[in-house]
């Protein structure tokens, strides 16, 4: 198993960023795809078409997401934490991820970066 950590730079607020976070209505209008999401711990979620699924655990509104992904049977649960912090370019995301599986990593990585990140920062980039 792996671990991954990462910051990115998204150009608004950390309460914007949030709600684009949790909202369904707005995942879509930023991935383009229907999503299944609710600010509900226990509650399971779906994004990208069945490409990000899982369970939130824990809420702070404005400041922290924790979910668990799911990679099908695995012995230890994969735990994503989204801290979100005020940054004088609007908001700094720190990303982690634990234990995702070493056949999964690069993949995840690439779909972290290049696509779910990368779709929330262009939309707020106008691109």
């Amino acid at each position: 198993m792996k671990d991954y950590k990462n910051y990115f730079i998204v150009k608004e607020q950390p309460e914007i960023v949030y709600r684009a976070l949790v909202n369904p209505q707005i995942i879509k209008l930023w991935t383009g795809f229907e999503a299944i999401m609710t600010e509900t711990v226990g509650e399971e979620f779906n994004l990208y078409d069945d490409s990000v699924v899982g369970q939130n655990i824990a809420f702070e509104p404005n400041k922290l997401i924790e979910q668990e992904w799911y990679f099908g049977e695995q012995e230890e649960p994969s735990i994503v934490t989204m801290k979100l912090h005020e940054h004088k370019k609007g908001t700094s995301l720190e990303f982690r991820q634990t234990n995702i599986p070493e056949e999964f990593y690069e993949n995840i990585v690439d779909g972290i970066e290049n696509i779910y990140m990368a779709d929330l920062q262009d939309f707020y980039e106008g691109e």
